[in-house]
């Protein structure tokens, strides 16, 4: 054996001082992981006070956000019967709650596009009448709500809340939100419709997510999943897309002042918003 020299404790002694050097330095990257990684500490309020950010918050949106415009893809599937249909949309807000559609292209089962994606945007038409939204936001006057947990939503913490229609009401819904703790606004629902719109359907299941653009949070994505009687698993889908928000007046009333829509024939900007679905582009922040 090999007489020990200074050399050797030397080294021996400098590599124990890196592994020392080596151990607190991981232990100071999982502090840190874990400080970024959990929730920030305004998640901790409670229910009361989450609930009276979110009004706060809301109506303070709801009064800056005057008119906008997106482009919308509607699209609908039936895997029993192999069919399927699709709608791109052009829609205009203006405030208090006038919205306005125009259909720029339009292919698959005339049927379910006529009976089931243009009632889709009839049926919103009327849920953004400033009379039903009332009764339709997501506050404690239509729901009963309760705090469950508090979750990263991306790289954003959120507070989880449990929502429940007081009333049936084919406009509100069972599920759960998820809140952004810093904005307070919606940023998922996931959920099923408060009032069964059908004997011949067994369930209904859907998913709404928001993102933040500019200073506004507005829907990017739908997704629902019905099970009917007869038609069996019926998927349907909205994307978004193409928002501009402030900009000018995006759209006209109809004769009267009310909502309008328009469902026939294609705009004269429809080459150029079905070439930016065809490239598959999103951009929702244009």
């Amino acid at each position: 054996m090999r007489p020990r020299t200074r050399h050797d404790g030397g080294a021996k002694g400098l590599n124990r001082t890196w592994r020392r050097v080596a151990l607190a330095a991981m232990v100071l990257a999982v502090s840190l992981w874990a400080q970024n990684a959990g929730p920030p500490e305004n998640t901790q309020l409670s229910l009361e006070d989450v609930l009276a950010r979110m009004a706060a918050r809301d109506e303070a949106r709801v009064a800056a956000l005057k008119h906008y415009s997106s482009a919308r893809r509607y699209t609908l599937r039936n895997n029993r019967f192999g069919t399927s249909a699709q709608l791109d949309v052009q829609m205009h807000y203006q405030h208090p709650g006038t919205k306005a559609f125009r259909v720029v292209s339009e292919k698959g089962s005339r049927i379910i596009r006529d009976r089931v994606l243009k009632r889709m945007i009839k049926a919103e038409i009327e849920a953004a009448r400033p009379e039903i939204q009332a009764s339709t936001r997501i506050t404690p006057r239509n729901y009963t709500f309760q705090l469950l947990a508090t979750e990263m939503c991306g790289a954003r913490g959120c507070d989880v809340l449990e929502a429940v229609a007081k009333v049936p009401n084919k406009f509100l819904f069972r599920g759960r939100i998820w809140v952004d703790s810093e904005d307070f606004a919606i940023v998922r629902i996931q959920g099923a419709p408060a009032l069964n719109p059908s004997f011949w359907v067994r369930k209904t299941s859907f998913v709404h997510e928001y993102e933040k653009i500019g200073s506004f949070w507005l829907p990017v994505a739908n997704r629902s999943i019905t099970d009917a009687r007869l038609f069996g698993r019926t998927e349907v889908g909205v994307e978004y897309s193409l928002y501009r928000i402030n900009e000018a007046d995006p759209g006209k009333k109809g004769a009267n002042g009310q909502n309008t829509v328009t469902l026939d024939g294609v705009g004269s900007a429809g080459d150029d918003w079905r070439t930016q679905f065809a490239d598959g582009k999103n951009n929702r922040h244009h």
